[in-house]
């Protein structure tokens, strides 16, 4: 499986490291370079410095068809953009955008958007810690229950069609930002041992 991950933050890395263990094919992208300090010296993956809502860093950094793509950085907006321009632009077969608020987290599901809240699964599990009943957000990941106009979500190999026929979703460090800062700190190895798997 090719799995593209943007936000190397603790769950990104953490992630990756699985991915990448269980032999899949990971690269994970992220603006800030010391973010991959979070990966473990041996990442079989690629890292890759760069803005991870900007489409043509995503394609110049493999994104294009993905089978797995999840946006996992700490706002919500960048990564419903990220994950949207996945689905919808590059053809991603299946992706997940990151979100805090569990009200936009279900309206992003009802435009056509897989996403996961932490703050829903908290909860959840805080209450069933407590002996409360289980709420309807054990699984994680919302599943889209709509489309977005013009998204093109129900061509073949999309995650909405593939949810529609089986009633379920399915470290080197390159520098690609576009405004990217020039001299030797903009290498691609700007303090980070070469890391490409």
């Amino acid at each position: 499986m090719r799995a593209f991950i943007v936000g190397c933050g603790r769950v990104g890395a953490g992630l990756a490291e699985q991915l990448a263990n269980a032999g899949h094919e990971v690269t994970i992208v992220d603006a800030r370079t010391e973010a991959f300090d979070r990966l473990p010296e041996d990442f079989s993956g690629r890292a890759v410095r760069g803005d991870g809502t900007d489409e043509d860093v995503l394609r110049r950094a493999g994104a294009e068809g993905a089978d797995l793509f999840l946006a996992l950085t700490e706002g919500d907006n960048r990564n419903v953009l990220a994950a949207q321009m996945a689905a919808e632009s590059l053809g991603a077969t299946r992706s997940v955008a990151k979100i805090n608020d569990p009200v936009r987290a279900e309206a992003y599901a009802a435009m056509g958007i897989a996403t996961i809240c932490r703050t829903s699964l908290l909860v959840d599990a805080l209450a069933v810690f407590a002996g409360l009943p289980s709420g309807a957000t054990i699984g994680g990941v919302r599943a889209p229950t709509g489309h977005h106009p013009g998204g093109g979500h129900d061509r073949p190999g999309s995650q909405a069609a593939a949810i529609a026929s089986t009633g379920r979703a399915s470290p080197s460090v390159t520098a690609l930002a576009t405004n990217a800062p020039t001299g030797p700190s903009a290498s691609p190895s700007a303090g980070l041992p070469a890391r490409e798997g």
